[in-house]
């Protein structure tokens, strides 16, 4: 299968995504049945997500321009070992290794079973060649190389486990935001979504705030509040009134508008239903203290121009741009590095 009847599948897949499929609204139901975080909403979000953000003919195309993508001499194989925090994460992966001409052996994360075999099964009956670009697995081998992603303690698994194949090994990581204090309303409500959206499980989920000292909480907090249904989950508010009876139990100074939890803590990884902030004073030191704890960020969301560094606009943190890779690793030069017999 050539690159161009490779995009031409996917894109016929973004299309179907964009449609009605009853079926898969009944995946979904399943899903949402043996793991409760991932709701209907928020699977409809992923999904969409995929279909528009990245399946498109020209998202693909102008994605794809700056790679070699000419066809390997003998298909390496791929180990993928996907994550489950949120739904379809480790979509992108396999779109990766597929548009790089290589197949993969997907391991699926039990958290997430269902979706994405269906939509194997799909490109599968609209091209049969699919079969030899997509296996999966409950343990990988016979690969070649391997792209995995977990917590920190499973990556250190994974290092000694896959250290010596070619691979991309990630770890926990978190957005963060920056504020000035001369944010809109609306932007305050937009970064609710970065915070909110999937429950805050993603990596790209806004986990941690910066503010300037002095910062007035009231403005953030109303817009904050207009989440509140996120409580009505019970799995989201057993979290919420856990962490509230655990900081008041423990005299934790935090700040709540009954949705989500501040407390004032330097890490960048917070609880579900909690939010960390920190206060900084000199925006120079503040970059610098951004640089340095890089290899712990996913991104970060802050006005355009406030800082030097790479941000997203508020409300964007959990929509991606195709190469907007995982841990700053580009998969695509990953993919076009390894070997061709």
């Amino acid at each position: 299968m050539n690159l161009e009847k490779r995009i031409a599948l996917m894109v016929r897949l973004g299309d179907h995504l964009k449609g009605t499929d009853e079926y898969l609204d009944a995946l979904m139901h399943r899903t949402s049945f043996h793991n409760q975080w991932f709701t209907i909403d928020n699977q409809k979000k992923a999904v969409q997500a995929i279909a528009t953000g990245f399946l498109t003919k020209e998202r693909l195309e102008e994605w794809l321009v700056k790679y070699d993508l000419s066809e390997p001499q003998t298909l390496q194989t791929v180990g993928i070992i996907m994550a489950g925090n949120i739904p379809l994460v480790g979509f992108h992966d396999f779109l990766c290794t597929f548009l790089a001409g290589h197949r993969s052996m997907i391991k699926l994360s039990d958290k997430d079973p269902y979706i994405f075999p269906y939509l194997v099964k799909l490109l599968t009956q609209w091209e049969e060649e699919m079969r030899s670009y997509v296996t999966f697995t409950d343990k990988l081998k016979g690969f070649d190389a391997v792209i995995a992603t977990g917590s920190n303690n499973s990556a250190r698994y994974f290092e000694a486990y896959f250290g010596q194949y070619p691979n991309i090994i990630r770890k926990n990581r978190n957005g963060v935001a920056v504020l000035s204090g001369n944010e809109s309303r609306e932007e305050l409500y937009e970064l609710g979504k970065d915070i909110f959206s999937y429950f805050g499980l993603g990596c790209r989920n806004v986990a941690k705030v910066y503010l300037p000292k002095g910062y007035n909480f009231d403005p953030m907090m109303e817009e904050l509040h207009k989440y509140n249904k996120v409580v009505m989950h019970s799995k989201y508010k057993n979290n919420f009134d856990y962490n509230y009876s655990l900081f008041i139990l423990n005299k934790i100074p935090i700040i709540n508008n009954g949705c989500i939890i501040l407390k004032e803590d330097a890490s960048l990884q917070s609880r579900i239903s909690a939010l960390h902030y920190e206060f900084f004073e000199d925006q120079g030191q503040l970059e610098a203290e951004l640089q340095r704890r890089a290899p712990e960020i996913q991104c970060i969301v802050a006005q355009d121009g406030l800082l030097e560094q790479q941000t997203f606009q508020f409300g964007q943190a959990q929509q991606p741009r195709l190469s907007d890779y995982a841990d700053g690793v580009d998969t695509m030069a990953f993919l076009g590095s390894l070997v061709n017999d």
